[in-house]
């Protein structure tokens, strides 16, 4: 009888001992768990204020972009009792304003290199062949452009500080003061395209599309590009812009002969290198 009773007393502190282990084994694995989630948390938050420390200073900017809109024609013939228009076409010429947020050049707020990349027209519109070209400050807000100046997916400005250099071509100065300049063109909106109202005198901008019969629905557009910098601390940043080409506003359309906005929304530059 003793024995029996030893037996189970001896059982029942297997059973024990062995709930206590399991017990155990379940309080290691759950505080295991708990440790992993917050540690993984730690990091997580470690890593968005390291980010945030890093672009807490906006050392880049774009505050404003200039569109300027109309039209223009190639290739005009014309008898007493008709004009006839090759390809018609519009342009938008956009300058984009880059600011560096300092009165004071510094090597962390001066430019070393700067390019466009990634040109996307994001929306296409239903008549024309549509482009985005380099555009010189000089000729900015006319109607010439070079096929040579098309950028097909990118295109790398030069950077000067010197004031006497040539703005005909892709060049900034590296304090930002000049902004960059391009143009998108939607070429061969009409082909060939007769009138023969001679009467009334006909005028090269966005008045020739009413004349023609342009429905701005028919050439509403976006399009897209990156805008990648490097300063002379070679940090490296980028900014992706998204734009409207714009033919009418509240007050004013491109019918009128030509449309100038101004855009106010900023686009921040992040550091990624």
């Amino acid at each position: 009888m003793k024995k029996n009773i030893d037996k189970r007393n001896i059982l029942k502190k297997i059973i024990y001992i062995s709930v206590v282990i399991l017990l155990i084994i379940l309080l290691i694995f759950i505080f295991k768990r708990v440790y992993d989630k917050l540690l993984q948390k730690k990091c997580f938050e470690n890593s968005i204020i390291s980010f945030a420390e890093k672009n807490e200073k906006e050392i880049f900017s774009i505050d404003k972009i200039i569109f300027f809109s109309s039209a223009d024609s190639k290739n005009k013939t014309g008898t007493a009792s008709n004009f006839t228009i090759e390809n018609l076409y519009t342009y938008t010429d956009i300058a984009v304003f880059i600011n560096n947020n300092s009165e004071v050049s510094t090597l962390e707020n001066t430019l070393k290199s700067i390019k466009i990349s990634n040109v996307n027209i994001t929306k296409i519109p239903m008549v024309g062949t549509p482009g985005l070209y380099f555009k010189s400050i000089n000729d900015f807000a006319k109607g010439e452009f070079l096929e040579n100046n098309k950028i097909e997916n990118e295109l790398e400005y030069g950077v000067t500080s010197r004031d006497e250099d040539d703005l005909s071509k892709p060049l900034v100065y590296n304090n930002c003061a000049n902004p960059i300049t391009m143009s998108y063109i939607n070429q061969n909106i009409k082909t060939d395209y007769t009138m023969t109202d001679t009467a009334n005198a006909i005028t090269y901008n966005g008045s020739l599309l009413k004349r023609c019969g342009v429905s701005l629905s028919l050439i509403e557009s976006s399009i897209s590009f990156d805008i990648d910098i490097e300063n002379n601390n070679n940090q490296k940043f980028k900014t992706t812009v998204y734009l409207d080409i714009p033919f009418e506003t509240d007050e004013k359309t491109i019918y009128d002969g030509n449309l100038i906005v101004t855009q106010r929304k900023k686009y921040y530059f992040y550091r990624y290198e």
